[in-house]
């Protein structure tokens, strides 16, 4: 087994830090009271700012002009198709060194598979992908994942809306809830239930449908606000009698749950290697402080107790670490999805990510609940994690339910 991080992944990391240094940076310091102050960065109605909305796009498009943007695309869409291996470090370098960034996380590089060349786009007919993913390439355009609904979250088969065919077009009506970027994007990914029996039986049913969110029928009614937040970036959907061209069926009628489940374990790779690098962060400000604060006459770092906490730290990190790192290299190395492991990985390592950020909190004492060490915003963001993609408890139902089956190998 080779550990060494790919040299060409390495310049990638480097020319990414090297962006973030000579574009992002400025940019944030140049509007950081906007940016940074929760109450300037929000509306009232909890949708961000026209202007942090201008400044994300700037980013966004200079990071595709850069290739960054586009680099975890389908060739076929016309990205780069750079591995899990590659996302997986790319993910930890970002977070690692620019942890809580307002103008880096999902900007710099979108979810592979909610935004960008997301592989779902494969299906859309020939004459779309020509009119639509220029402007989707080169970030002048972001998209949306409608799938999640109020009723109908880790149990997809669970969805409501319904689409019902009208000679050429196809009649939507439903809700979708906690959908990432509705309220900014200009198309949306919706999926709806075209075939009730294929859906009770749990055998398809359900067809992925690209809509322009200004088309009439598509609605944002409200903004979630999300822990400790005064908005959010997930919305509340409704559509309306929204008529869509039989030619925007992304793919096969009745077969989008597959294209959703396949864009999903794209998506918990990535965020694992966000929660590694977020981490160490987390646990390198932790060991900072020990070796400087003092307490009954000595650094707290050598009182036993705090010596215990960074440790668990330590080996929590390693082992989430090299925990994803060998799903990536089966992923990257087998005919078959390891869904078993795609589980353990999206499981412990946002669990872990939690569990650091807690001990980093504790060791800082009153300094780490206060928000000028930016601690505070990672343990939310950990605590977030657990939910989205799966929960915990879906992924160890996975986990138990291949076992189960026979799958024990841990090769």
């Amino acid at each position: 087994m080779d550990f060494r991080i790919p040299e060409e992944t390495q310049e990638i990391i480097n020319a990414l830090k090297q962006f973030v240094e000579k574009v992002v940076i400025p940019l944030e310091e140049e509007n950081r009271t906007l940016l940074y102050n929760e109450r300037n960065y929000y509306l009232e109605d909890g949708r961000r700012h026209q202007k942090v909305e201008e400044l994300r796009k700037i980013v966004r498009m200079e990071s595709a002009k850069g290739g960054f943007y586009t680099m975890f695309g389908d060739k076929e869409l016309g990205g780069e198709q750079l591995g899990p291996i590659t996302s997986l470090l790319v993910a930890e370098a970002l977070n690692k060194h620019y942890p809580n960034r307002k103008l880096i996380d999902q900007v710099i590089i979108p979810s592979p598979f909610t935004n960008g060349l997301t592989p779902i786009l494969k299906g859309l007919q020939p004459s779309l992908k020509e009119k639509y993913l220029p402007g989707i390439s080169s970030a002048e355009e972001t998209l949306c994942f409608g799938l999640t609904e109020p009723d109908a979250g880790s149990d997809v088969w669970g969805i409501k809306t319904r689409a019902v065919q009208d000679g050429d077009e196809w009649v939507i009506n439903g809700t979708k809830q906690w959908i990432s970027n509705a309220a900014y994007a200009n198309y949306c990914m919706l999926f709806a239930v075209t075939n009730p029996e294929l859906v009770a039986q749990r055998k398809g049913g359900i067809s992925c449908f690209f809509v322009d969110t200004s088309w009439e029928g598509f609605n944002v009614d409200s903004i979630i606000p999300v822990m400790g937040s005064l908005g959010g970036d997930a919305a509340i959907i409704s559509i309306d009698n929204l008529r869509v061209p039989h030619d925007h069926v992304i793919g096969k009628v009745d077969d989008g749950f597959t294209k959703a489940i396949h864009g999903i374990n794209n998506g918990r790779l990535g965020m694992s290697g966000k929660c590694i690098g977020s981490a160490q962060w987390a646990l390198k400000k932790a060991v900072e402080y020990s070796n400087i604060r003092e307490t009954f006459g000595k650094k707290i770092g050598e009182h036993q107790m705090i010596q215990q906490m960074l440790a668990e730290c330590a080996m929590d990190i390693y082992a989430a670490r090299n925990m994803a790192l060998h799903c990536a290299w089966k992923i990257e190395n087998s005919d078959k999805t390891p869904a078993k492991e795609i589980s353990m990985v999206k499981a412990y390592c946002t669990e872990m990510m939690g569990r650091v950020y807690d001990k980093a909190i504790q060791i800082h004492g009153g300094m780490g609940v206060s928000n000028e060490l930016e601690l505070e915003e990672g343990f939310r963001l950990a605590r977030t994690l657990r939910i989205p993609d799966g929960t915990s408890e879906i992924h160890r139902r996975t986990v138990a339910r291949r076992l189960l089956k026979g799958d024990l190998n841990f090769n």
